[in-house]
């Protein structure tokens, strides 16, 4: 088995990136209500702050903050993943399982950057926030629903509730 070197840095802000196995699919967004769920019993377990979002059909770019004494964020995603594919498997979507007995949502690693500064920040909820527009999904970064994006419009205190 690889080991991937991490950067890991308690109460630490990070970028990510995380990926369907199918590009083509559209069940992040088709099942956002699932979603949704998914990361609030993940924060409920796993405390851990979003401070930008956007869910894509088959991906996710996320921001997200620890506790000051904890640097594990892969084992949120884990949660989150985990959580959302039951709830999908529970609601009857048809999943393909693997050798090993998995379903073959996922792809099983995801992108990490640790966020530097604030001009770092600002540059990662940009690219965040116009992502749907890169895609061709919008024409503005404001017509696309699952965004934190709406929630800045707003001028919403941070942490941001993206589950609500």
């Amino acid at each position: 088995m690889v080991l991937y070197r991490r950067n890991r840095v308690k109460g630490g802000c990070y970028f990510f990136t995380v990926t369907l196995q199918d590009r083509s699919s559209r069940l992040l967004v088709e099942h956002i209500a699932e979603l949704r769920d998914a990361f609030r019993q993940a924060k409920a377990r796993m405390p851990f702050q979003v401070d930008a979002i956007v869910v894509l059909p088959e991906h996710i770019h996320a921001i997200f903050t620890l506790p000051a004494d904890d640097d594990n964020y892969s084992s949120r995603w884990r949660l989150i993943k985990s959580i959302y594919t039951r709830k999908l498997v529970q609601k009857g979507v048809a999943l393909a399982a693997n050798g090993r007995g998995e379903y073959n949502l996922w792809q099983r690693r995801f992108w990490e950057h640790t966020i530097r500064d604030a001009a770092d920040m600002h540059h990662h909820i940009n690219y965040i926030h116009y992502n749907p527009v890169k895609h061709k999904l919008v024409e503005r970064v404001a017509d696309w629903p699952h965004s934190s994006f709406h929630l800045y419009v707003r001028k919403e205190i941070l942490p941001i509730d993206w589950t609500t």
